[in-house]
């Protein structure tokens, strides 16, 4: 695999390719021409929701399960073109704040053009890296991520900046993909899978374990669903054996959102 640096240029260009091309919807498998994993949720029936500002790229829906407030300020992690933080922002009202946070430069340009157009003052985005929140400490009464800490190498430290910029008897909640039994390497390996949103997942079990060490409790699975891949890219890697046990699901990825909270 990659190291962190590269892993974090590739998800970089990757990104900012989609930020400057044509909306298409799921996480993306491939670079060039790209077959799509449709792993999204509708948000036809969310409030705030608009159409412009979602370039299809989540995996599920952490504002519905967030627990937002009105007067509450929402941090979004990789916010990409604002989606889930225009939705958080209608939430919030005009007494609360909604802070994006994306690691791609094309992305915070589009989010602030998508801002200007809908004429929020209480929403901003800050050009910035998981790992490393250009964020004060205390912060944040929620923090929402969709379908992004999957793509961060280092899990470890991303949970531990959400704990920090998180107030007292602050929350998470956060839409992500991870990984059921042993997935075969050809997969993991593929930097094509990492930019699609797969292939940076660790098991569900790590994942909530990772997030209590974190100092987080009630951490709470609120909802989960199987990943179908594309047929022609789980061929072109797997094995016939590998496959037969694909199929048997013996192995696979899950879109969950998941829940916690700053004691």
């Amino acid at each position: 695999m990659p190291v962190n640096s590269e892993i974090k240029k590739l998800v970089r260009d990757h990104y900012a390719k989609i930020a400057a091309g044509p909306v298409r919807s799921g996480c993306s498998c491939c670079t060039d021409e790209p077959d799509y994993v449709n792993i999204r949720e509708s948000y036809s029936t969310i409030d705030g929701y608009h159409p412009d500002t979602d370039l299809g790229l989540g995996c599920g829906l952490p504002t519905r399960s967030a627990r937002i407030r009105p007067g509450d300020t929402v941090v979004d992690l990789g916010s990409g073109a604002g989606n889930d933080a225009f939705v958080a922002r209608t939430i919030a009202g005009e007494s609360g704040k909604v802070i994006g946070v994306d690691m791609t430069l094309e992305m915070i340009r589009k989010a602030d053009e998508n801002n200007r157009k809908l004429g929020f003052k209480n929403v901003e985005f800050r050009l910035g890296d998981i790992e490393d929140l250009p964020v004060a400490d205390g912060t944040a009464d929620v923090v929402i991520s969709n379908c992004v800490i999957n793509l961060v190498p280092d899990k470890r430290k991303a949970f531990s900046e959400i704990y920090r910029i998180l107030k007292p008897q602050g929350h998470f909640s956060v839409s992500d993909i991870v990984k059921e039994g042993t997935i075969p390497q050809a997969i993991l390996k593929s930097a094509e899978a990492y930019t699609g949103c797969i292939a940076g997942a660790v098991d569900l079990a790590d994942y909530q374990t990772l997030l209590r060490e974190a100092g987080f409790t009630a951490v709470t699975v609120e909802n989960s669903r199987m990943i179908e891949l594309p047929e022609d890219l789980i061929q072109s890697v797997l094995s016939p054996v590998e496959l037969s046990d694909w199929k048997q699901q013996k192995y696979g990825f899950q879109s969950i959102t998941i829940t916690g909270y700053k004691m």
